[in-house]
């Protein structure tokens, strides 16, 4: 059952990092051999979330690499403030967090060169 407690959100975040480097891009349609974890209909394109290794093969630009943290915590999407006490934690620290919300749980993309330092961090948020 899905979590709308933010105390116990935070108790129970579980934060995992994934070791695969994704990009963020776009582009007008997907191009073969891209699988996106995630995608975006904007006004100016589609954007992609995507493995690092395909938006290179597919010669698909982007700027910055980054690591995934997803946090396993069942989280409600109408909970309040988990969104909030993540990106809070990283901006005191001068990291940068791209939060997307997932049917299940929250992921947070981090500058990879951050990781690290951002899944401390965030795990702190469980004490």
């Amino acid at each position: 059952m899905a979590i709308t407690d933010l105390s116990r959100l935070l108790s129970e975040l579980n934060p995992v990092m994934d070791e695969q480097d994704y990009v963020f891009c776009t582009v007008t349609e997907l191009p073969v051999g891209i699988n996106p974890i995630a995608t975006f209909h904007e006004e100016e394109g589609l954007s992609l979330v995507c493995f690092k290794a395909q938006a290179q093969a597919a010669n698909i630009n982007f700027q910055g690499t980054f690591k995934k943290i997803t946090l396993t915590v069942y989280s409600s999407l109408e909970a309040v403030g988990l969104t909030a006490a993540v990106s809070n934690v990283l901006a005191k620290a001068g990291i940068s967090a791209n939060m997307v919300a997932a049917y299940h749980h929250d992921h947070v993309f981090v500058p990879s060169e951050q990781a690290e330092e951002a899944l401390i961090l965030i795990k702190g948020l469980s004490s």
